[in-house]
């Protein structure tokens, strides 16, 4: 009887560790899902500042996305999407007093002036200067449910142009997650600022507790340049790719997400193309292009990361809306058909994280 019972015990023994040893193992293996990752630059003013000169096309474009923003946030909850909204730390002030206290007292020195925002002529308050400030609008994010808040640098900083260095991006970094913290925001993702991604100071970032990042697409003419080295045959095949299969589908594997410094790199697969009336009669073929890469990583368990600014939808802004609603309308068929997820990109990075970080 001792001698039966013994071996029941070690049966019963042997049997929990094989569940647990599967339980490890199911829990180090790619999710059985594919996942649909939406981020947006949310910049106002400071994303276009030093490339936009026509001040009545700034007006559009800033005003137009104010009032594209809680459309926008309404689509993505009839849908069930979770988005990581990417803002320039200077929304976040209230007032012109607020944000000059809040600046770095190390700043970027920039080869080229007119990239630094810190000489800008700047309204009182939000009410006052609607293209500077953001405060309300962080706050409508804050209040809708699957919305996160990331970091696009305090001043729209750019990390491959001349000048930059880790000593002033750290200062930026800084700027960034205090002025966020008087918000109640807590900044866990990143997405640099025209995709100029620097291996070097991904560091900087996990001291700060960032610990994920938009990469860009792998293709040649989707990798961000400096200013001064952007090419029209750059511009023109990123054109072309919008449209047509010229670098795939860049869906991503989940395993394949940690980067080399420890980093989530949730890289980008599609940027999202505003509307053109001069170009109304291809959007069957645009929205094919997106739907067709979407259906592959529901089908393949991977992931695909469509992004965009707001003020690309500051014109418009029905018929940007309109496309959008197509695309949310195919995630939430291959929702039900195939259990593809929607995720922000801290959504994913906590995922992979425990998954395969160990």
């Amino acid at each position: 009887r001792v001698v039966a019972a013994a071996r029941e015990r070690t049966i019963e023994t042997g049997a929990k560790r094989q569940a647990r040893d599967r339980e490890c193992a199911e829990s180090r293996s790619a999710p059985t899902f594919g996942g649909f990752v939406v981020s947006l630059d949310f910049e106002l003013i400071w994303g276009i500042r030093d490339r936009v000169t026509d001040p009545d096309v700034v007006e559009d474009l800033v005003r137009g996305a104010r009032q594209a923003i809680p459309l926008l946030l309404d689509l993505f909850e009839e849908f069930g999407i979770r988005a990581t909204w990417a803002t320039v730390g200077m929304l976040f002030a209230a007032t012109r007093e607020e944000l000059m206290h809040s600046h770095p007292g190390l700043k970027p020195e920039y080869v080229e002036s007119r990239l630094s925002p810190y000489s800008d002529l700047i309204g009182a308050d939000e009410a006052e200067d609607p293209l500077h400030f953001g405060a309300s609008i962080i706050a409508e994010i804050q209040r809708r449910s699957g919305q996160e808040i990331g970091t696009h640098t305090y001043s729209h900083y750019y990390c491959q142009e001349k000048g930059a260095n880790a000593a002033s991006f750290e200062a930026d970094i800084q700027a960034a997650l205090s002025m966020a913290a008087r918000r109640g925001v807590e900044l866990s993702s990143i997405v640099f600022p025209r995709n100029q991604y620097r291996a070097s100071f991904t560091d900087i970032l996990r001291k700060h507790g960032i610990n994920c990042y938009r990469g860009s697409e792998r293709a040649w003419f989707h990798h961000a340049v400096r200013s001064d080295r952007t090419r029209i045959f750059h511009r023109s095949a990123r054109a072309l790719d919008y449209y047509l299969n010229v670098s795939g589908s860049n869906t991503v594997a989940w395993d394949s997400l940690i980067d080399e410094q420890g980093l989530c790199n949730v890289s980008s697969s599609r940027f999202l193309r505003p509307y053109s009336p001069s170009r109304k009669h291809f959007e069957p073929v645009r929205l094919r292009r997106i739907t067709k890469a979407i259906n592959e990583a529901a089908r393949a368990r991977r992931i695909f990361h469509l992004w965009w600014h707001p003020h690309n939808f500051g014109r418009n802004t029905e018929e940007n809306l309109g496309f959008l609603r197509k695309v949310f309308q195919e995630v939430e068929r291959l929702r039900d058909r195939e259990g593809l997820r929607s995720f922000s990109m801290n959504d994913v990075a906590g995922l992979v994280q425990e998954r395969f970080q160990r």
